[in-house]
């Protein structure tokens, strides 16, 4: 009876036989057992069943499935290696692979991107981006067009937390959001978690998007690049030794400042980027990786004003396999986000500098009790250093030099989260996460009269705490539960729940993603802000598996969130914590989304109808106002036809209805003809409706024999039809057609933008 109790463990690493790239999310499925696991985020599996002989698959969408007899009768480790899949332009439906994981996979409310599917889809300026294809998904409201912000199910674009390799990136945007940080060409794989988030997440209330760089081929040399109308890219990879270390690294700038120069103007704008990585996989049980990112956005006008941004991040990691079951990671990050803001004119020249920068070291585990259970474990410690401004003004000007105080604060996180197939139909994941946050010297904190008086702020007392001496902690306790139910081979139900807290507040007065936003974290002012989202979903695969649809239902109810008190002074005040005001936040929706990954054609149609409110005292008279980023009604159609070998052809549509702004309803003049405006109704109008259509075709011209080389264009046109959707309003005053101000100067006028008319684009990629 011992000996048929007998078990042994079958492990290994999965990777890309093309380049040994490992390979993240490949089923491995045991048939006599009907139940498997999932290689995690480093391409590690691990199976425990007892001795006995087994047919083993390992599947991946694109791949060829390769199938084991395994013989256990003893711990064994097993690497595999699988090829891309060669379809021929007729075949449509791939066999001996399991596509039915939209239905199987326990995961809701989380979209992968198909990285090839968005390198074929039109793109503004001819450059693939993930965020414009992820701001197209079920739940994700964009914030308007020619922007990197995005919202997901209700919460504002500060509740996103976006990783690169771990790290965090505060501002993705590059040319205000007409590209992202994140290039096409060394991205492995990226995933946003929009509810039923793993435990091992933590920081931000609405979603988390994570992106992985890849490795680096480490069988040969090889690279791309490419030539768009305002930026050109070149990535290189290869071994430092053969199937044991490899590197990749690669760099963008655009050039619009390049023609402004030609043209005799004195504007400077450009942006640049640069990632690279490397990674020696030491033995089988020890792996480390090096990644570094560094980006930079200038602006510069006519000499007189300007601004800069930058987001630089640095991550190590070590990958170790203590045993046949368990699987570690370890990582040190580093992050930091900073900006610049300068004018030097006569009467208001200055420059302004803040800088936020943080520190983290992370231990995750992954113990593989079984193939139906599975725990993730760890503790996340990150410091944290916020440099809210230092403004110095120039000569004659208005401003006084002002040094904001720096705060500082210590996060720490301990999580669990378990895996449990109950039965072949059901399985259970539930975990919970303990945040510990500390708001930490050196500061003076001050005490006020009235906290809430933000015109005329009285100090009554202060206190001095010293470097790293505690002032305010908060612990919250975050669970999480998710359920899947298969009601047969071709249909599931989930539901989930998690509770996530925030405790990093993004200070600003809107939505365009320019550098004027600073962070702050919690204290004894700025509670941390809480959201409990509930989630149902229903999940069918159709037409043997061809078409994968589901429908997903949501509830979010947000505490504390932060907002600012009508007509707040958010920049150079060292009384910003009279501005804070925090209240309630309730978001709901329905999501549809209808997908086709197989075939020549392929893509997506998504639709979502949601709705978020905001109460907060002292802000609109503390009467519900609609939240910057609710819009009712979201469609969005996505789709790429392979016609042969050479041309592919792509296109998108996106509609939704007109986002909420605050219109000013007066202004009143403060020291030498300054007129702000004065606000009476948080978003009480709307922007009319926005919608947009794009095209694109790709031409890949045969490879002669010979050739080490394959090249493509790109031939774009965004906004095909030319539509002028309102990106904002802004108020200025009076003038006529000429610009020369009418009437006495002190009345005012709302002014319309608009953006991008129809923009044709070309690419021109060699890969080698």
């Amino acid at each position: 009876m011992a000996q048929a109790q007998e078990k042994f463990t079958l492990n290994g690493y999965i990777r890309d036989a093309a380049n040994g790239e490992e390979l993240i999310g490949v089923t491995v499925y045991v048939k006599e057992t009907q139940a498997g696991v999932i290689s995690n985020a480093y391409g590690f599996y691990s199976l425990t069943l007892p001795k006995g002989t087994y047919h083993v698959s390992f599947t991946f969408i694109g791949m060829k499935t390769v199938e084991r007899i395994i013989e256990l009768n003893a711990d064994k480790s097993m690497n595999i290696e699988l090829q891309e899949e060669v379809l021929n332009l007729s075949e449509v439906v791939v066999t001996g692979e399991r596509e039915d994981e939209h239905v199987v996979k326990i995961q809701m409310s989380k979209n992968e991107l198909n990285l090839a599917q968005v390198k074929k889809l039109p793109a503004l300026f001819g450059e693939p981006d993930i965020i414009k294809t992820i701001q197209m998904l079920p739940g994700v409201i964009s914030a308007g067009e020619g922007t990197s912000s995005f919202f997901v199910r209700g919460g504002s674009a500060d509740q996103n937390l976006i990783l690169i390799d771990e790290a965090p990136v505060y501002d993705p945007s590059h040319l205000f959001g007409l590209f992202s940080v994140f290039n096409a060409d060394v991205i492995k794989d990226s995933e946003l978690y929009k509810g039923g988030i793993p435990a091992q997440f933590g920081g931000r209330l609405s979603s988390i998007l994570e992106v992985r760089t890849k490795d680096g081929n480490n069988k040969k040399f090889g690279g791309e690049a490419g030539i768009g109308l305002l930026a050109s890219s070149l990535m290189l990879e290869g071994p430092i030794k053969k199937d044991k270390s490899s590197f990749i690294v690669s760099a963008r700038r655009s050039y619009v400042d390049m023609f402004l120069k030609l043209a005799d103007q004195d504007n400077l704008v450009y942006f640049y980027d640069v990632n690279a990585k490397v990674n020696w996989r030491a033995n089988n049980k020890n792996r480390f990786f090096l990644a570094l990112y560094a980006g930079r956005d200038d602006f510069n006008f006519d000499g007189e004003f300007g601004f800069d941004w930058g987001n630089k991040t640095a991550t190590f990691r070590w990958n170790h396999l203590y045993n046949d079951k368990l699987f570690s990671n370890t990582s040190l990050i580093a992050s930091k986000f900073d900006y610049g803001l300068g004018s030097s004119t006569q009467s208001d020249g200055f420059q302004w500098d803040s800088d936020l920068t943080e520190y983290s070291f992370k231990q995750d585990q992954n113990y593989f009790f079984n193939p139906r259970l599975s725990l993730d474990f760890g503790y996340h410690l990150t410091y944290r250093q916020f440099n809210p401004g230092i403004i110095e003004p120039g000569e004659g000007s208005i401003f006084k030099s002002t040094a904001l105080q720096k705060e500082y604060a210590l996060d720490h996180a301990f999580y669990a989260g378990l895996e449990h197939q109950v039965s072949d139909k059901l399985t259970f994941q539930y975990g919970a996460r303990l945040s510990i946050f500390q708001n930490i010297g050196e500061q003076m904190v001050y005490e006020y009269e009235d906290v809430n008086n933000n015109v005329q702020p009285v100090r009554t007392d202060s206190t001095y705490y010293g470097d790293f001496e505690n002032i305010k902690t908060y612990i919250n306790l975050e669970p999480r539960f998710s359920a899947r139910y298969i009601v047969n081979e071709s249909t599931s139900i989930k539901a989930s729940y998690n509770r996530m807290v925030q405790n990093t507040h993004l200070i600003s007065s809107g939505t365009v993603p320019l550098p004027f936003n600073t962070w702050a974290p919690s204290s004894t002012y700025l509670l941390p802000q809480k959201a409990d989202q509930l989630a149902v979903g229903y999940f069918k695969n159709l037409n043997n598996n061809r078409y994968e649809f589901s429908v997903e239902a949501y509830y979010k109810d947000i505490q504390n969130v932060t907002d600012f008190a009508d007509n707040a002074r958010i920049f150079f005040n060292q009384d910003l914590a009279t501005e804070f005001r925090q209240g309630a936040s309730e978001a709901y929706g329905l999501e549809l989304m209808l997908q086709k990954r197989k075939g020549d054609l392929s893509g997506f149609i998504s639709y979502t109808w949601s709705k978020a409110t905001r109460q907060v005292p002292g802000v609109n008279h503390g009467n519900e106002f609609f939240a910057n980023h609710d819009r009712r009604n979201s469609l969005n159609v996505v789709a790429t036809y392979d016609y042969n070998d050479k041309w592919t052809f792509g296109g998108n549509f996106t509609y939704g209805t007109g986002r909420p702004i605050t219109l000013p309803a007066g202004s009143y003049e403060y020291g030498d003809g300054y007129l702000p405006d004065i606000i009476t109704e948080r978003n009480g109008y709307r922007l009319s409706d926005f919608h947009r259509m794009d095209l694109s075709a790709t031409l890949t011209p045969r490879k002669n024999a010979g050739k080490k080389y394959e090249t493509s264009w790109v031939f774009s046109l965004y906004n095909v039809y030319s539509r002028k959707n309102p990106f904002s309003v802004y108020t200025r005053v009076t003038m006529d057609d000429d610009g020369n101000i009418t009437g006495d100067g002190t009345q005012k006028e709302a002014r319309l933008i608009y953006l991008f008319p129809v923009l044709p684009s070309i690419t021109y990629n060699i890969t080698f």
